[in-house]
């Protein structure tokens, strides 16, 4: 069914404020959400809106949760995310390091204790909009491990996102690299799982080690994994996440002793650097301009549209998505009607997506 980005907000801010959070607060973390839809990242999507009704029935997630600054010191910034939503909590905390930044040309940010992120692109992007080159590191404190680590058999960490983001030239758009460092996100395998879909290659083990295309291994007994993208190079990047989003925050690497039933705790380290702190800034957008324009000449390989820098992608989903509406699959849909009844939300503020919604698609 495919449903306008307007009546998918309606929907997941009116299921977030009858569970629990401000109106101000349910509304924002239900754009950032639809935004994640629209830009094709629907494991990031409104499907998370059942996870998050959990979190705050099992008092995982605090809806009104603000930062909390742990240490100040000048550009280097320790902040405590006290269990609120992660869309809101990065937001706060990322406009901290932004006006640091400004001041001293670059800033660290340690953000610890956040419910779920969200997508890290979106903070990436923040930093990027404001001027400045901004790295990101992140990890996961989940009920259980996830993932496994290259070369062995069981999870052992979860899906630790990585992201880069440039600033926008006057000729190209921002350059913005977000990746989980598995080689699916966990998302993509709930939704491949509702819809029924078989998962790509190489992106699951089952409870024994061995490869399968069957995302029930992540849901159904006995348990399989997700792998690492490229091998040892993702094992590389996600043992990063721990260690510089976890254990450098204080909020730890991923560790069995931090598990519990609706957990889905983000840590992260920010880097931002003003591009322009040695007065290159233009020499540095012009050679990114040649460097890009050279790079996407490459002919097009057989069956595909050409060479797509990151963010590309993004782009041109949310495009298509905004005139054509979001397809939202059967399965996320179900789980939608279901939590929305189980908080009380009242039946015709369901209507976008229990009628058909307003999408132009089928």
């Amino acid at each position: 069914m495919r449903i306008t980005a307007d009546e998918l907000t309606d929907v997941a801010t009116s299921i977030l404020s009858h569970a629990g959070a401000s109106r101000d607060v349910a509304a924002k973390v239900a754009t950032r959400l639809v935004h994640a839809n629209l830009t094709g990242h629907d494991s990031h999507g409104v499907g998370m809106v059942p996870a998050y009704v959990e979190g705050i029935q099992a008092g995982q997630l605090i809806p009104d949760a603000k930062i909390d600054v742990v240490k100040d010191k000048g550009p280097f910034l320790l902040v405590d995310g006290q269990q609120g939503f992660g869309h809101v909590i990065a937001e706060q905390a990322m406009d901290l390091a932004i006006e640091r930044a400004k001041n001293s040309h670059f800033a660290i940010l340690s953000l610890r204790n956040s419910f779920h992120l969200g997508r890290l692109g979106d903070w990436g992007a923040m930093a990027a909009d404001a001027g400045f080159i901004c790295i990101l590191y992140a990890n996961v404190q989940s009920p259980r491990p996830l993932v496994a680590p290259f070369g062995g058999s069981d999870a052992r960490f979860v899906t630790n996102p990585y992201c880069t983001a440039i600033p926008a030239t006057s000729r190209n758009p921002m350059f913005l690299l977000d990746m989980a460092t598995s080689t699916i996100a966990m998302g993509k395998a709930r939704v491949a799982h509702l819809s029924g879909k078989a998962a790509p290659e190489g992106a699951l083990i089952n409870a024994a080690g061995e490869p399968t295309t069957d995302p029930a291994v992540m849901f159904d007994e006995p348990i399989g994994a997700l792998t690492t993208f490229g091998q040892h190079k993702g094992f590389g990047l996600a043992l990063l996440g721990d260690m510089l989003g976890g254990s450098f925050s204080g909020g730890g690497a991923y560790s069995p002793e931090r598990e519990a039933p609706s957990r889905i705790f983000n840590n992260m380290m920010a880097i931002l650097i003003d591009p322009d702190v040695f007065g290159l800034v233009d020499e540095f957008n012009e050679d990114l301009d040649k460097y890009t324009d050279w790079v996407k000449a490459s002919p097009a390989a057989p069956g595909t549209s050409g060479v797509l820098f990151p963010g590309d992608p993004e782009r041109r989903s949310a495009e298509d998505r905004l005139a054509n509406g979001i397809n939202v699959d059967a399965g996320t849909l179900a789980q939608l009607v279901e939590t929305a009844k189980s908080v009380g939300v009242p039946r015709d503020a369901l209507r976008g997506i229990v009628d058909g919604g307003g999408g132009s698609g089928g």
